[in-house]
């Protein structure tokens, strides 16, 4: 999905504020479960302009390696998935949409897609400069979509990996504003796109969410158990977004240097069955077993430098 662009910047100059490690998660859902009944969500709402930087980051292996499991990596290497600098940045993320200067609601808040372009291989036992902030918002047709901005510099200042996710937070709106991507305005206006071929399928576990939640740091109620995941309007518990990325990807194989798009189409129920399909030009989906209900899409590519 591609979005109507970030807000432009009112003339406040962005201030950076170093952390010596990153934030827990758990007080920073909190708190913005606490503030989201008080936010009032536009697209041309002042947003927080404050860069959070770690500037000496060192990755957990322990907490890596069980990730590695969940997500279906493989374990052991010197090499962070192309996905694990999104976990390592969340808590920034966090800290800045439950900040009270963040517009949007965090209870509700939907992420709705990522681009990731990774440069090299990242050795998991280097260390990192890490940066996160918020660079806009936008009028999507549901609502105000945010856009995040998380980097990580190697010893030397150099960016190798950098992400930018949007998150929706849906409110009344007049019909108008982002313009979705073809496969999105395609599904919109009711014409499925065509699958692509069948991979394998996956049969996911209850606790898919709940292992996850425990090697990533991000124990969302939605993703643990049934009954907590109905409190938020669910049926069951849903499996983290990020989590079918990374599994999709650990299938699918990525280059030392690579971009990579993602957008979250329709929550994955737990316990459940996938199918995961990809072709021979980069492009990968996630769908239900038996419905065929299209959960992902997404692509990787080369990086050309």
């Amino acid at each position: 999905m591609t979005t109507a662009g970030p807000t432009p910047d009112r003339g406040t100059a962005p201030s950076s504020v170093v952390l010596p490690r990153p934030p827990s998660l758990p007080p920073l859902l909190a708190r913005g479960a606490l503030r989201s009944p008080f936010k009032r969500p536009a697209p041309d709402a002042p947003f927080p302009r404050t860069r959070l930087v770690v500037p000496s980051l060192r990755v957990d292996l322990g907490r890596l390696a069980a990730y590695e499991r969940v997500c279906g990596f493989a374990t052991g290497e010197d090499a962070l998935p192309v996905t694990y600098p999104h976990v390592l940045g969340f808590p920034l993320a966090m800290s800045l949409m439950s900040g009270g200067d963040f517009p949007l609601p965090l209870l509700g808040l939907v992420h709705t897609s990522i681009d990731i372009t990774r440069h090299r291989v990242l050795p998991a036992t280097g260390m990192y400069q890490l940066t996160v902030y918020v660079a806009g918002l936008a009028a999507h047709r549901r609502g105000t979509e945010a856009t995040v901005v998380t980097e990580l510099r190697a010893e030397g200042g150099d960016v190798v990996w950098a992400s930018s996710s949007t998150y929706l937070a849906r409110h009344r709106t007049d019909g108008t504003g982002a313009v979705e991507s073809p496969a999105g305005a395609a599904e919109a206006a009711g014409q499925e796109r065509p699958p692509l071929p069948v991979v394998e399928e996956w049969r996911l576990a209850g606790d898919v969410g709940r292992r996850y939640g425990a090697a990533s740091g991000d124990r969302n109620p939605i993703h643990l158990f049934a009954l907590t995941a109905r409190l938020f309007g669910f049926p069951r518990a849903i499996a983290h977004g990020m989590w079918t990325v990374a599994r999709c990807l650990a299938a699918h194989g990525t280059p030392p240097a690579a971009l990579v798009r993602a957008e979250f189409r329709a929550p994955v129920l737990l316990p459940g069955a996938v199918a995961y399909a990809a072709d021979d030009i980069g492009r990968f989906e996630l769908r239900g077993a038996k419905d065929g209900r299209l959960h992902l899409t997404g692509e990787v590519l080369p990086l050309l430098t």
